[in-house]
């Protein structure tokens, strides 16, 4: 089954959404579809040997809108961006042809100028000067395409400035309509000369037509987008509302006497137009996560050609180039290190806060900083496949996804729209038939009933939550594959982690020496071990170098090296005899432990792997080595323990280790002894007594557990099988981010149900107000103030789901 995330341009309500799912759905082969109006969006899974791309497209296309295709993080200028349209790739050609021309003009230059070396001194500054050219060239094709009916690139941004335009123009015309119109004479007792000798009900109506055509026009188009698509939508309820206002009016005024309400047609464009630019400035800001990560990308890179040093554009970057990196420089794409050495911030993609040490054969990251040293490498993942694409396209499926709660909404949004317009036709008719009240009086009870039940704020409950709730997490280095994803860990009660490479470093490392006191001290028994070790590659002895670096005791140098087999090895440092190996060792050379065995016995049993060293004959002192704990781990068992999780401890080691382990970081439950295939059937045990389980992993043998939890985490470092299968994944390979990513799922559910509550209530409290229920009380509300309340019931959710940003995460360092 293949996976579409096509990009929707002009979808800014979300019951078209639901339009387009339904029509998508009656292909055959069409699986799944999400359709999300707050970033524009619709996510299709399909069997591509029954449909085809351009199927889906032709559908969305039928409903009214318009598809451009699919939305794939491609390097251009600096920036990823969407793909383009057929109509667009020409510009696109022409654009990096022009690029790949200045950049050879640039490199010809450097070749022939007598100040080459000023040129190349000066890398940021060239490189700034690419960046600015390119944004600048694609500023200026995103201003032609808009000026020729939208750019198919239009951000909610540009959405929100187109309607802002229309919403000035509006609120100017709509001030001296209201001014002349009976309402204000009414309230203020005040009739204002009316220019050029018209009539205020002719004057209102030129004006009027203005607003109602120029302002109204964004809810017509979505309105017969919502028809094709066989939905009412919020679009439908406004037109409907408007024009029914101004078509009566403009009867009254040349066809029959009558009180018209030109100034409640035209407020009632005005006040959704300003609703719906708040919203969609709130909205806009939802997405700052993908705004981020789109610009982490170089727009230039420096590649190695016939021997010569070319800069040409990073998309224009092949597998198999051979590419430079100097200080300072981002890394344009993903490779393997051939030559020289450096350390490289890693922390943009993966949050390590240090530098991460880089020699050859090591792979580097793209959108990563060079900090130290210059070196080369080969590209080995270009364009949609670095790594830097593949976290845009998880958040930008993250956010596409539709959350659980989402479909309830959509539901009852979808009864709502029929509610609001059965309950207009019944008010219209309860006032008019059986109240007995005039025409104008019965419209406007209807007309209102109609605009303030539009279910806009209901449909953006949930998808602004998970925006900002996935935008969130990958601000944090914790990816969310989707909605549910982002639902999930906040209902957890036990979290099982791996032991090995999850609450361990993964690799040998020596936690403990103890020396006899005679005859060396701890430096010199590291020092001379390390010596000793030298010429070893045993995992131990790695252990005991890595040791000896860390404290700076790695100068000595040994001669006389003598491997024994099964035991040790024997050397000479410094002129004195080292023998390092197991307690057979020391008794094969029948040396006294000189009261090390109970020692040695205490590490043994705590599951550590202990070196006997003796030095001149005598023993020295042990080294023990075993699989470190994670620094944060002890924090975050805490934590989750804090907030009512049960932690629980996994691995094949056996009881003796897993236990000394868990003591240490205060885990009460440990499964020792587990095969790797038996996993999985663990976390299904803790599930049949009702728990809902994840489970953190890193390797291949974690993938059957990962698959089988309610939450899989897979640590960012681990395979990418355990990574594929996991529902999170946590970038910075910390444990500790299960805490964070358990607060954020937390965090998001309550301003879901937040949101939710608040649309919910806001119209059961709004429509019996509406409709006149409470005319009994003098309580009324106009057409133009239930539009003002409608726009602010959306303005608040989506404002409420920006406060996620403020959220307050536990911050736990590795």
């Amino acid at each position: 089954m293949s996976e579409a995330v096509l990009q929707v341009c002009t979808m800014k309500d979300p019951l078209c959404a639901q339009g387009v799912e339904q029509k998508l759905l009656t292909l055959s082969g069409v699986h799944h579809a999400h359709t999300n109006a707050v970033n524009g969006t619709t996510t299709v899974h399909y069997d591509e040997r029954t449909v085809t791309l351009a199927d889906l497209e032709a559908v969305i296309d039928d409903c009214g809108l318009r598809c451009h295709g699919e939305s794939l993080p491609l390097h251009h200028g600096g920036h990823v961006v969407h793909s383009m349209p057929a109509e667009a790739e020409h510009e696109h050609e022409a654009m990096e042809r022009e690029a790949t021309d200045h950049a050879a003009m640039d490199n010809e230059a450097m070749d022939h100028t007598p100040m080459e070396h000023e040129v190349m001194d000066h890398p940021a500054d060239e490189h700034a000067g690419h960046e600015m050219a390119h944004d600048h060239d694609a500023a200026g094709a995103m201003e032609d395409h808009s000026a020729h009916g939208g750019h198919p690139g239009m951000t909610m941004a540009d959405m929100a400035r187109d309607m802002r335009n229309r919403f000035l123009v509006s609120f100017v015309l709509t001030i001296p309509i209201f001014l002349y119109s009976t309402l204000f004479t009414r309230l203020f007792n005040i009739n204002l000369p009316v220019p050029f000798g018209l009539s205020p009900d002719v004057l209102a109506f030129v004006l009027a037509t203005v607003v109602v055509i120029y302002g109204g026009k964004p809810f017509y188009v979505g309105a017969r987008n919502g028809l094709k698509a066989g939905v009412l939508n919020m679009s439908v309820l406004v037109s409907l509302s408007v024009l029914a206002g101004y078509i009566f009016s403009v009867a009254a005024t040349f066809l029959f006497e009558g009180e018209v309400f030109y100034e409640a047609a035209a407020m009632l464009v005005t006040f959704v137009l300003f609703g719906h630019w708040m919203e969609m400035r709130a909205r806009s800001g939802t997405n700052q996560a993908i705004e981020k990560l789109l610009t982490l990308a170089p727009p230039m890179a420096r590649v190695e050609q016939d021997g010569q040093e070319i800069e040409i554009p990073t998309d224009g970057v092949k597998v198999g180039d051979i590419l430079i990196v100097r200080p300072g420089d981002k890394i344009p794409v993903d490779g393997e290190v051939v030559e020289g050495h450096s350390n490289v911030n890693e922390s943009a993609i993966t949050g390590e806060s240090r530098p991460v040490k880089k020699e050859v054969g090591d792979n580097v990251i793209s959108a990563t900083i060079n900090q130290t040293g210059s070196f080369k490498f080969r590209a080995t993942k270009v364009g949609a496949d670095t790594t830097l694409s593949q976290i845009v396209k998880l958040v930008q499926s993250a956010q596409s996804s539709k959350a659980p709660a989402q479909r309830l909404a959509d539901r009852a949004a979808h009864y709502l729209v029929l509610v609001a317009v059965i309950g207009g036709i019944l008010t219209f008719l309860a006032w008019y038939v059986l109240v007995g009240t005039d025409l104008v009086i019965a419209m406007t009870f209807a007309i209102t009933v109609v605009v303030i039940t539009c279910p806009d704020a209901l449909g953006l409950a949930t998808p602004t939550a998970v925006m900002v709730g996935t935008g969130l997490g990958a601000d944090h280095g914790i990816l969310f594959k989707d909605a549910e994803a982002l639902e999930g860990p906040a209902h957890l009660d036990a979290v099982v982690f791996d032991k090995t490479g999850t609450l361990t470093v993964g690799e040998p490392q020596v936690v403990e020496l103890a020396v006899a006191g005679n005859p060396v001290s701890e430096e010199d028994l590291l020092r001379l071990s390390a010596a000793a070790e030298g010429g070893s590659e045993h995992p131990l002895a790695e252990a005991i170098l890595k040791s000896a670096d860390e404290r700076g005791v790695n100068d000595a140098k040994a001669v006389g090296f003598e491997a024994i087999p099964g035991h040790g090895l024997r050397a000479q440092v410094d002129g004195r005899s080292v023998l390092i190996g197991n307690r057979r060792l020391m008794d094969r050379e029948e040396i006294s432990l000189n009261g090390l065995g109970e020692k040695a016995a205490e590490m043994a049993s705590a599951g550590r792997t202990v070196v006997h060293v003796a030095v001149d004959g005598e023993a020295a002192g042990l080294i023990a080595i075993a699989d470190a704990v994670r620094p944060s781990a002890k924090v975050t068992i805490r934590k989750l323990r804090e907030m009512g999780i049960e932690p629980v401890m996994l691995t094949g080691d056996n009881v003796a280790t897993a236990k000394q382990v868990a003591e240490e970081l205060g885990i009460e439950t440990v499964i020792a002894e587990v095969l790797p295939g038996d996993k999985a059937a663990k976390v299904k045990d803790l599930q049949t007594n009702g728990q809902r389980v994840g489970m953190v992993g890193d390797g291949i043998n974690d993938a059957p557990a990962l698959a089988q939890s309610d939450v899989g985490f897979a640590i960012g470092a681990g395979t990418d099988v355990a990574v594929e299968t996991a529902d999170v994944v946590l970038m910075k390979s910390n444990p500790a981010d299960v805490v964070t990513a358990i607060e954020i799922s937390q965090a998001t559910l309550r301003k879901m149900k937040q949101n939710l509550g608040w649309a919910a209530g806001y119209n059961l409290t709004a429509i019996p107000v509406a409709a006149g229920a409470l005319a009994w009380a003098g309580i009324t509300l106009r057409p133009e103030i239930g539009a003002l309340a409608m726009s602010g019931s959306s303005i608040i959710v989506a404002f409420n789901a920006t406060l996620l940003k403020r959220a307050d995460l536990t911050e736990i360092g590795d």
